[in-house]
């Protein structure tokens, strides 16, 4: 089995800014070290416990500091952009690391309405962007070619290309967490990633309706798929629990409309008194969650990749930290990726 990282650059309240990018810095040179695949970022906006606010800025900057991952964007949300700028960005990004790039593109727009409305309501965007989002999709992967793509003009055709010597190019991926981007995806012949770690809803069928539409292309040639989950492994499955607390009620506040803030550190987790919505919501994702001793967690993993037929998981390792744990690092996150290498590897 293939292993891979999700990564939402997590922000705690012992860290500033500087601290959790030094953390990242550090999970990603361990998920080198360690041979893992891939290495993705996401896009969020204006949440106070999350950093990864932009993918092709991140991804500079990791590749900078790894020689084998697959860096990539988990995902770049692309009604928030122009087409031609994520095509450039990540076009560029394959220049200066050729066959180490992923560009996964999302739907979604990763904020609420207001960050929303400045980030695309004064560059003049609106929802039509969304409806928009097959075609734009289409000029993502027409730029990033070689060859470019024409555009007809009254007094003839103007080729526009990302970068303008292409020797090669990023993989293109779909991501989603619907029906809708799983029958997109196998129109279109991309592969697709699935977004388990949301809520573990809809996977089976999303992942079935993919592969049974599947239209080959030549980006893939067969349906191309995994899925994401969150994970905390450590030495008893006692300290997992509490190192994603943290977590799950973060996630907790954010679905029953409650006000964020940097993710708790583990001794403060154990003191929040949570609505009895909120535990539900706790309680669902430490069923859900790759959770537990390494060994208990790899079988947790083996299980979800033969139910859900793929040989790649991407793992999104959310363990928060003690108090006194030196703020530029994430020890739960790095023990996390070497605990399940040891076990799978």
């Amino acid at each position: 089995m293939r292993l891979s990282v999700l990564d939402l650059v997590p922000v705690r309240t012992d860290q500033t800014t500087a601290d959790a990018l030094a953390a990242t810095v550090a999970l990603a040179q361990t998920a080198d070290r360690l041979g893992y695949t891939r290495y993705w970022a996401a896009e969020h906006h204006n949440m106070p416990s999350v950093g990864a606010t932009s993918p092709p800025v991140l991804i500079a900057y990791l590749a900078a500091q790894t020689t084998q991952l697959r860096l990539g964007s988990g995902g770049v949300m692309l009604p928030n952009h122009a087409p031609l700028a994520v095509a450039e960005q990540f076009a560029l990004l394959e220049a200066a690391a050729p066959g180490r790039i992923d560009l996964g593109i999302g739907r979604a727009l990763g904020s609420d309405p207001v960050t929303s409305y400045m980030l695309r309501g004064a560059a003049g965007r609106d929802d039509r962007d969304i409806d928009q989002f097959p075609e734009y999709l289409d000029h993502v992967r027409a730029m990033m070619s070689r060859s470019g793509v024409r555009v007809q003009l009254r007094d003839g055709d103007y080729v526009l290309k990302a970068t303008p010597a292409a020797a090669t190019e990023p993989r293109l991926w779909l991501l989603g967490s619907s029906l809708y981007s799983a029958r997109l995806a196998a129109a279109k012949g991309l592969p697709y990633v699935f977004a388990h770690h949301f809520s573990g809803k809809g996977t089976e069928e999303a992942l079935e309706l993919y592969r049974s539409q599947f239209v080959p292309s030549e980006l893939a040639a067969e349906p191309t798929t995994f899925l994401t989950v969150n994970a905390v492994v450590a030495e008893t499955r006692n300290e997992a629990t509490a190192l994603i607390l943290p977590n799950l009620q973060m996630m907790a506040r954010l679905r029953t409309g409650q006000p964020l803030g940097p993710l708790h550190l583990v001794e403060d987790a154990q003191h929040v008194e949570l609505t009895p919505p909120q535990q539900h919501i706790v309680e669902s994702g430490l069923k859900r969650a790759v959770l537990g001793t390494p060994a208990e967690a790899a079988e947790q993993l083996r299980a979800l990749a033969e139910r859900f037929e793929v040989d790649e998981v991407m793992v999104h390792p959310v363990a928060s930290a003690h108090r006194g744990t030196d703020p530029a690092t994430s020890p739960g996150r790095e023990k996390t990726l070497e605990l399940l290498a040891k076990e799978l590897f």
